[in-house]
């Protein structure tokens, strides 16, 4: 039998040494060029970084501050009553409500998305005594953690207090720039995007202690035209947070099953379940 390699016959099946050769310097040749253009790609591109050394990390004691958190026990009993205040961002203010307080953070006294049955719902949740909303009139003016609203709550003779804010983000895109000019603006082609997330912890009045936290996103769009489009945006954005508190409570309802399961357990129960 006899193959053709180069215009060259080759014998008994194998390709003969001349071939052989040119095929040895050609896979060479196609593999530094190849590693060339790698490197030659590659020039100007940075990794980004190396790996973190975990030998860094776990190797200290638990340092003062986070063995005091977790030292902290449980100290209201059930049925409990719970205070409820909502937080935002020192200087908060929209068309239908205006943050209290000054520091790190500010309290939003006026219920402008949470609807009355939300809030019934919260009152009404198995082994709570009762719901108490903080006020003004008990804060400080200066609020720079939770102390002040453990302090309002114990005004208010809650065992436990909720904590809730929202975060907001919302922006207005022009989906056709010449229709707009078009038509000077009366043409419906802005959407208004927004987005929602709403967190809530709840914690002991006495000492800090975490029962549990909630968290829930509402998201919404709609179109509006140039004129009209900052009504649209915050009307939107009332039903997002008012979407977003609703599904906030469909959460605490789950975490207050868990908080109540937990509360009712014996402390040896509790124990074994954790090992």
């Amino acid at each position: 039998m006899h193959f053709t390699w180069a215009g060259r016959p080759c014998d008994n099946g194998q390709f003969g040494k001349e071939p052989m050769k040119s095929m040895l310097a050609t896979s060479s040749l196609i593999t530094k060029l190849s590693l060339f253009a790698l490197c030659t790609g590659c020039s100007s591109y940075a990794v980004p970084g190396r790996g973190a050394d975990m030998s860094l990390l776990g190797m200290e004691q638990t340092d003062r501050s986070v063995q005091a958190v977790l030292d902290r026990r449980p100290l209201a009993s059930l049925p409990t009553s719970i205070a409820i205040a909502r937080v935002e961002r020192p200087g908060y203010r929209s068309e239908t409500a205006e943050s209290f307080g000054r520091g790190h953070y500010s309290v939003v006294t006026t219920r402008d998305i949470e609807a009355p049955e939300q809030i019934a719902r919260l009152e009404h949740l198995p082994m709570v005594r009762g719901l108490a909303p903080i006020g003004r009139v008990l804060l400080p003016y200066d609020l720079n953690s939770d102390r002040e609203l453990r302090q309002a709550a114990a005004e208010l003779h809650a065992d436990m207090l909720l904590i809730y804010t929202l975060d907001t983000t919302f922006a207005v895109d022009d989906k056709a720039l010449p229709l707009t000019v078009i038509t000077l603006g009366l043409s419906p082609n802005q959407q208004a995007r927004v987005v929602c997330t709403a967190s809530a912890v709840l914690m002991d009045t006495r000492n800090g202690y975490v029962y549990g936290i909630a968290e829930a996103t509402a998201r919404q769009n709609q179109l509006a035209d140039a004129w009209t489009s900052d009504n649209a945006v915050d009307e939107t954005r009332c039903r997002t947070e008012s979407e977003a508190f609703v599904k906030l409570v469909d959460e605490l309802q789950k975490t207050w099953t868990g908080v109540v399961r937990t509360m009712q357990t014996p402390p040896a129960e509790n124990h074994a379940s954790a090992e």
